[in-house]
């Protein structure tokens, strides 16, 4: 009887034991990461970065297809051996093909943001801002029949490629790769991304929306 007892509470403890694992595996999949975990990660991938002499960052991605594709040939900025660089490409395709999966297949495609900045949005005429992951007043095939969202899809694109070489690196190469490196150019870079950031959505979007 005992050795009975034993065994089903053993049996219970194993249970509970993998169903509180379970439960924290699929909250790591489907939910954002706390800071204490993605925070030490991304430590983690600079430490190794640094040991073997890379340097992380997204945009840089695009002057090394430019290289790959012969623009060496036209202009002496892409003139480089783009073949070192291929393992940056693999962390692009990979961010593309994760995001694509995580969007279409793990997640409501929902953004929880505060209520003041939902009633600001919806005072600019977005009204999915909270429902969607990006503005379907904007980003949506029926958005395009509207020329604004043409101009300021092809500005707002030109804009954040060219001012991101132009820069020599987008957020993740200054903010991420270049403070890790302490480098002053990339704290000025990073501050210049949030002062943008917050001339934008408080004086240029009222201009583009309200008006």
């Amino acid at each position: 009887m005992l050795r009975t007892a034993n065994a089903s509470l053993t049996l219970f403890a194993d249970l509970q034991f993998e169903i509180i694992q379970n439960t924290i595996t699929m909250n790591l999949i489907n939910e954002p990461w706390p800071w204490y975990v993605a925070g030490p990660l991304i430590a983690l991938t600079m430490f190794i970065l640094l040991y073997v002499g890379k340097q992380f960052g997204m945009s840089s991605n695009l002057r090394t297809l430019c290289s790959a594709s012969g623009a060496g040939k036209a202009s002496d900025f892409f003139k480089f051996n783009w073949k070192e660089e291929r393992w940056n490409l693999i962390v692009m395709i990979g961010a593309v093909i994760g995001g694509f999966i995580a969007s279409q297949f793990m997640s409501n495609n929902t953004v929880e943001i505060a209520p003041s900045v939902v009633e600001t949005l919806n005072e600019y005429g977005i009204y999915s801002a909270g429902e969607a992951y990006m503005p379907t007043e904007i980003f949506s095939n029926e958005a395009l029949s509207n020329p604004l969202n043409w101009l300021l899809l092809i500005s707002g694109g030109f804009l954040v490629g060219f001012g991101a070489r132009y820069a020599g690196g987008c957020t993740s190469g200054h903010a991420i790769s270049g403070l890790s490196n302490l480098q002053l150019p990339s704290l000025i870079a990073v501050i210049g991304f949030f002062a943008g950031g917050l001339i934008m959505i408080h004086f240029i979007y009222p201009l583009i929306f309200i008006s």
